[in-house]
């Protein structure tokens, strides 16, 4: 029997069947859209999942109520055997929760190693002279480092999609939430981004990815649930997921991605 890969933290092994996030009737609308139907979702501390779903539904709004920024009508979001609900985003960020977004937003007038100073400083509360060999670090392993001086308003989109993911790891998390970061991409820039992002996991770190580019989805999460109306949908083994017909006859041609 193999072993289960995880850490010890405390007197507890942290690996993918230890919950570091645990969702439990989560609700909201907006009007008469319903983008949050009474969720329920556990996330363990060593898993990588993946979240499937057409456009509106609901996925981005879901990581709004997990980071903060947006407040749900209803429901409990437990980190870290923490109730977080009420918390703030920064207070959320220092406690181990980042993000990218779909589109990125770095600070434009900033230099890449700027951008990864403010996150280090205001999402990881780390003091500019411990922040900057944590910077350097993250830049060699997002393969920013000769990228370090340059603005970030003109870097190439992957390097932009490199930056974003290089801002939240700056904030040393324990729960990175990825929106849709190959979007835009060719393979082959893909191929980078996927190995980086393996990496990142490889390393203990939780993982929750929105995603479209399917190839790039399954070749990562250990998971997958498809949120569809508010609601999960299915939840399993990627492939079983992908192949399931309900899945199937929603996200039309997704097989075919596959």
């Amino acid at each position: 029997m193999g072993q289960r890969r995880g850490k010890i933290e405390g007197n507890r092994l942290l690996d993918s069947t230890t919950p570091i996030l645990t969702l439990s009737g989560l609700c909201k609308r907006f009007g008469a859209v319903v983008v949050a139907d009474n969720l329920e979702l556990s996330v363990g501390a060593g898993e990588a999942l993946g979240i499937l779903g057409p456009n509106g539904a609901g996925k981005t709004s879901l990581f709004g109520m997990i980071t903060g920024t947006l407040r749900p009508d209803a429901g409990r979001i437990v980190y870290d055997d923490a109730d977080i609900s009420a918390l703030p985003p920064e207070r959320r960020c220092r406690r181990g929760i980042s993000r990218s977004f779909q589109v990125p937003q770095p600070f434009g007038g900033m230099t890449v190693f700027e951008n990864l100073l403010v996150a280090a400083s205001f999402g990881g509360q780390l003091t500019e002279r411990a922040a900057t060999p944590r910077c350097l670090e993250v830049l060699e392993r997002t393969g920013l480092a000769r990228r370090a001086n340059q603005r970030a308003g003109s870097l190439t989109l992957l390097d932009r999609k490199r930056l974003e993911l290089a801002r939240a790891l700056a904030t040393a998390p324990r729960l990175l939430l990825l929106d849709e970061v190959a979007g835009g991409l060719t393979d082959h820039e893909c191929e980078g981004l996927i190995a980086l992002i393996r990496d990142v996991h490889a390393s203990g770190v939780a993982i929750v990815w929105i995603e479209h580019v399917v190839h790039a989805l399954l070749s990562v999460v250990d998971r997958l649930v498809v949120l569809y109306g508010g609601k999960f949908i299915a939840d399993g083994a990627p492939r079983p997921v992908i192949e399931s017909p309900a899945v199937r006859e929603l996200y039309m041609g997704i097989e075919a991605d596959a």
